[in-house]
């Protein structure tokens, strides 16, 4: 039975709980995982979603700062999470749903402004909680598996508006790209959205700095689906809503879709 995931930093889930209703009237994926809620769990707007068809969750949350969430109409259970870098941080968090499969729902640090772990504790700690994914991956691999979330790393030369001018940028430097790679290696994991979409630039974040992000487009491909080996090629209608950064009071990131038939 195919079911459809998608991924959304949605940069405080109370202030934009109705982002998070339009998103699920208007495109109805089956499950919605949240990064950046910036809530305790207990203050999560559950019944919002709940009077939408949505009464499944599994979160983590913290006062202010980081959180994710598992939002689903399909029944899941709770899987854990890992605190990456023991720093206690709602980074992280997994469930399963009643197929098997595994979804793995994770906010990588954003790492500060200078690219240098040496001046910036940030950066530093950014390269660290990769590590720490790579050697997780390596030493327990996933099977039926899908990871999603704001990884805050644009891989690819097309995943920038300018490859050239963001070398230097937190994001798209070469070592945060190194370090994704070899994270993405150890657990056999498959770029889902490339796999479907090869060619050309898709960007999943827009800064809210710049005044008509829409004609400027200086976006970057932050957020991301991958799935293990032995679910990658059951994927596909990926996508991404770019229309949800023009929705009043918006995110800065847009939701990515994937649908699995599994």
């Amino acid at each position: 039975m195919p079911f459809t995931l998608a991924t959304w930093n949605i940069n405080s889930v109370r202030l934009r709980a109705d982002l998070v209703g339009k998103l699920l009237t208007e495109e109805a994926p089956d499950v919605l995982c949240l990064q950046e809620c910036k809530s305790p769990v207990d203050k999560i707007p559950v019944e919002v979603f709940a009077d939408l068809g949505y009464p499944h969750i599994v979160a983590r949350g913290q006062k202010g700062y980081n959180g994710v969430a598992i939002i689903s109409r399909l029944a899941l259970t709770d899987a854990g999470q890992r605190d990456f870098c023991a720093k206690g941080d709602a980074r992280h968090v997994a469930a399963r749903l009643e197929n098997g499969v595994t979804i793995h729902n994770v906010y990588v640090p954003a790492g500060g402004d200078e690219p240098d772990r040496n001046i910036n504790e940030k950066f530093g700690h950014k390269l660290d909680f990769l590590t720490e994914m790579r050697d997780w991956f390596g030493a327990d691999p996933q099977g039926k598996s899908i990871l999603v979330g704001d990884l805050n790393i644009a891989p690819r030369e097309d995943d920038v508006w300018n490859h050239k001018q963001l070398l230097k940028v937190v994001s798209h430097t070469p070592i945060e790209v190194e370090h994704l790679g070899a994270a993405q290696e150890a657990g056999g994991w498959v770029d889902v959205t490339r796999a479907d979409i090869p060619q050309g630039p898709l960007y999943s974040w827009w800064s809210y700095r710049a005044q008509d992000w829409d004609s400027a487009d200086r976006g970057r491909r932050l957020d991301h689906v991958w799935a293990t080996r032995d679910i990658a090629s059951a994927a596909h209608g990926s996508r991404i809503l770019r229309d949800a950064r023009g929705w009043e009071r918006p995110s800065d990131h847009v939701p990515v879709f994937a649908t699995f038939d599994l």
